[in-house]
């Protein structure tokens, strides 16, 4: 659809920025529900950062998503920053309002909406998890299942340093488990969720044998390229949920969309097959 004058933009800031499938993602959103408005790609360079966002908030966007690599710096341009984006020490989110800028990171929602939606709305606070990764993603992840009320995250990384200081930063119910020892971690579980980038196309496989694992555990794997990776097929053959990672990409859009746009949108089939499309 044609835009007015008055039509309302966001848009995402990232160095790079083509690979980001956000704008897809609200494009679909916005023809969907007629709205007057546009959702823009924007390469910002680091040294360029703070002029970009002054300039884009000065112009009357309505606010930005934030990617790779500013998620962090992002944080010091904001005038509010929620106390979720505080503890993941990252903003992904960025709401123009009243010449303010409103930061909050909405990653943990995603993550957790995708598992509601993917399990049912099973309760998983009951037992211990168990995370694979200890980057941006995994902070996010371990945020959101410590806010859901689990017992205890198992934090499990390649590099125990990383590891060591997420654990630190995030209190004692965040327990680390050596790289060496993570198929020993999987009894008991109710959760397993991989943040690592192994089993995604072009890296190497996540070398994980199931054995251990309870058949009513939850399987999550954040990979979505491809959609159905190696720990998700494991899982199903021993009759775990798993949950894909793309639902998480759909679901942390939906609270930008609708404080920019005005319209609390949906996650269906149809936007998955859409935004897969561009996979």
């Amino acid at each position: 659809m044609s835009l007015s004058g008055k039509a309302l933009l966001a848009g995402v800031i990232g160095w790079p920025i083509g690979h980001s499938r956000s704008p897809r993602l609200h494009g679909f959103w916005l023809e969907s529900y007629g709205i007057d408005g546009a959702y823009l790609p924007l390469a910002v360079a680091p040294e360029k950062l703070e002029v970009a966002v002054r300039g884009l908030q000065a112009s009357g966007f309505r606010g930005l998503n934030v990617t790779i690599p500013h998620k962090e710096a992002v944080m010091a341009l904001c005038d509010r920053v929620d106390e979720r984006a505080r503890r993941i020490g990252a903003v992904n989110t960025m709401v123009f309002e009243n010449g303010e800028i409103h930061g909050s990171n909405s990653d943990a929602f995603g993550f957790l909406e995708n598992l509601k939606a993917g399990t049912g709305g099973r309760d998983l606070s009951t037992a211990p998890a168990l995370l694979l990764g200890a980057g941006g993603a995994a902070r996010a992840v371990a945020v959101a299942l410590l806010d859901a009320g689990l017992p205890e995250v198992l934090l499990c990384n390649r590099s125990a340093e990383r590891a060591e200081r997420l654990a630190a930063d995030l209190g004692p119910r965040v327990r680390l488990v050596p790289w060496a020892e993570r198929a020993e971690a999987l009894a008991g579980l109710g959760l397993l969720v991989n943040s690592t980038s192994l089993g995604m196309n072009g890296q190497p496989p996540l070398d994980l044998p199931l054995k251990r694992l309870p058949a009513e555990a939850v399987v999550s794997d954040l990979v979505y390229t491809p959609l159905e990776t190696g720990l998700l097929t494991a899982a199903r053959a021993k009759g775990c949920v798993a949950v894909d990672g793309l639902g998480m990409l759909l679901h942390q859009a939906r609270p930008g969309f609708q404080a920019w746009f005005g319209k609390a949108p949906a996650v269906t089939p149809a936007l998955r097959e859409f935004v897969l499309k561009d996979a």
